[in-house]
C-alpha cells in the first residue's frame, strides 16, 4: 500500500504539472519530490510521468493513479473535519486579503483562528482581488478573501461581507452644500481601487456621459494612500465608509451626497476545489462568522 503522503506529493505534481511547483506547495525540496515520485513508480511497477515530454505529462496509469489519489485525499480531508478536534490541525495556510479587509476585521479573525488552530500557521499576502483570483487557480495561495464571487468550477465561494460604496471628501473641499451634481463631482478628481478592480470599472462606466468632462479616476491599489490623498484634498474617493469610521466621526472627513449611487462590495471567502481544504474551509467557516458579527457592530 503506497504511504498517503507519496500519493499526495504525486497529486500535485499531476496538478500543477511542475516537481518545483509541488514542492513549493508541500514545502520541500525539489530533489524530495523526485524521489518520492521515482519511490511510487517502483513499488507500483509502474510509470507515472512521461519522461520523454517538455512538459510533465501523465502516462495512462498515472492518470489511473491520479482518481486515486484524489478520492483518497478528499477523504483524509473529509475525515479530519468530522473527526479531528480543532486545536489537532496543523500546517501552513497561505491566505490572500484584499486591503479592505485588513482595514476592517482581518485582525479579530487572526485572533479567533490562532484560538481555534493554534498549530496552523497564516502567512498573509495583501493583494488586489484580480491578482489573488490568479493566484488562487495557480495554486500559489491557499484562500483568499477579496471581491466575487469567482466564477470559476474549481473554486468554492462563502458570502463574507458587503460594503456599501461612498463619495468621501475633505470637508475643507471646495464643496457646495447639500446633494452635489454630477457636474460638481466631475470638478475632481476620484480616487479609488486600481484599473482592475471593479470599483474602477463600474466607476468608470457610470460616469460615462456625452454631455459630462471625461472624469479623472485616480486608480490606487493602497487603501492607505486613498485615505491620505482624500485628507490632503486631492480629490473624492470612492470607498467604503467604514474603512474611514474613525476619521468620519472626528469630521476629518465626510461622505457626499451625490446623483451617483455605487453598488455595494461582495467579499467572499474563495477557496480551491482540493483535497487540501481540509485547512482552508474551516477557515473560510470561521472568517464568515467573523464578517458577520464586525457588520453587525457597524450597523
Amino acid at each position: 500500500m503506497p504511504q498517503l503522503r507519496s500519493l499526495e506529493i504525486f497529486y500535485w505534481v499531476a496538478r500543477l504539472g511542475s516537481f518545483r511547483g509541488a514542492s513549493e506547495r508541500l514545502h520541500t525540496t525539489q530533489p524530495a519530490v523526485s524521489q518520492r515520485v521515482a519511490s511510487l513508480e517502483a513499488e507500483l511497477g509502474v510509470q507515472l510521468f512521461d519522461r520523454e515530454a517538455r512538459a510533465v505529462t501523465l502516462t495512462a496509469k498515472g492518470r489511473e493513479l491520479f482518481d486515486y489519489a484524489e478520492r483518497m485525499l478528499n477523504l483524509r480531508g473529509d475525515m479530519l473535519r468530522a473527526i479531528a478536534a480543532p486545536s489537532a490541525m496543523s500546517g501552513v495556510l497561505r491566505l490572500g486579503v484584499s486591503e479592505t479587509i485588513v482595514h476592517t476585521w482581518l485582525s479579530a479573525f487572526i485572533e479567533r483562528a490562532h484560538a481555534a488552530h493554534p498549530a496552523i500557521t497564516i502567512d498573509i499576502e495583501v493583494d488586489v482581488s484580480p491578482s489573488l483570483r490568479s493566484r488562487l487557480i495557480d495554486h500559489e495561495i491557499d484562500l483568499a478573501f477579496m471581491l466575487g464571487p469567482v466564477s470559476d468550477p474549481r473554486m468554492n465561494n462563502y458570502d463574507l461581507c458587503r460594503y456599501p460604496l461612498a463619495f468621501i471628501a475633505s470637508p475643507k473641499l471646495d464643496l457646495p452644500d447639500g446633494p452635489i451634481s454630477l457636474s460638481a463631482l466631475l470638478r475632481f478628481p476620484l480616487i479609488t481601487y486600481p484599473k482592475t478592480a471593479r470599483p474602477y470599472i463600474m466607476l468608470r462606466e457610470m460616469l460615462r456621459a456625452p454631455d459630462h468632462p471625461t472624469p479623472r479616476i485616480f486608480g490606487n491599489a493602497s487603501l492607505s494612500s486613498i485615505v491620505r490623498m482624500t485628507l490632503d484634498r486631492i480629490g473624492i474617493s470612492v470607498i467604503p465608509p467604514l474603512v474611514v469610521r474613525r476619521e468620519l466621526e472626528e469630521g476629518t472627513l465626510r461622505v457626499i451626497n451625490t446623483e451617483v449611487e455605487m453598488p455595494d462590495l461582495t467579499f467572499m471567502a474563495v477557496l480551491p476545489v482540493s483535497p487540501e481544504g481540509s485547512l482552508a474551509q474551516p477557515l473560510a467557516q470561521l472568517a464568515c462568522e467573523v464578517a458577520r458579527e464586525a457588520e453587525n457592530v457597524g450597523n
